[in-house]
C-alpha cells in the first residue's frame, strides 16, 4: 500500500477536536493512561525498564489519540 498526498495531509495537519465529545475522549484516553502510569511507577521499580513502560505509554495515547483525530470520530 503506497502512501497517498491525501495520507501525508491527513498524518501531518493539526486535528481540531470535532466536537465537545472528541475532545472529552482525548482527555479521557489520557486520564486512564495517567492511572495506568501511576500504577506503573507506584508498583515496579525504578529503571530503564520502568521508563521505557511509561514511554511506551505516551506512544499509546499519541497513537489512539491520533486514531481518534485521523479517522473523524
Amino acid at each position: 500500500m503506497s502512501i497517498t498526498d491525501e495520507d501525508l495531509v491527513n498524518r501531518f495537519s493539526y486535528h481540531k477536536p470535532s466536537s465537545d465529545e472528541v475532545a472529552d475522549l482525548y482527555e479521557d484516553i489520557r486520564s486512564e493512561a495517567k492511572r495506568f502510569a501511576s500504577f506503573l511507577v507506584n508498583n515496579t521499580p525504578t529503571g530503564r525498564e520502568q521508563s521505557i513502560a511509561i514511554t511506551n505509554l505516551e506512544e499509546v495515547v499519541f497513537w489512539a489519540n491520533a486514531a481518534v483525530a485521523r479517522n473523524n470520530l
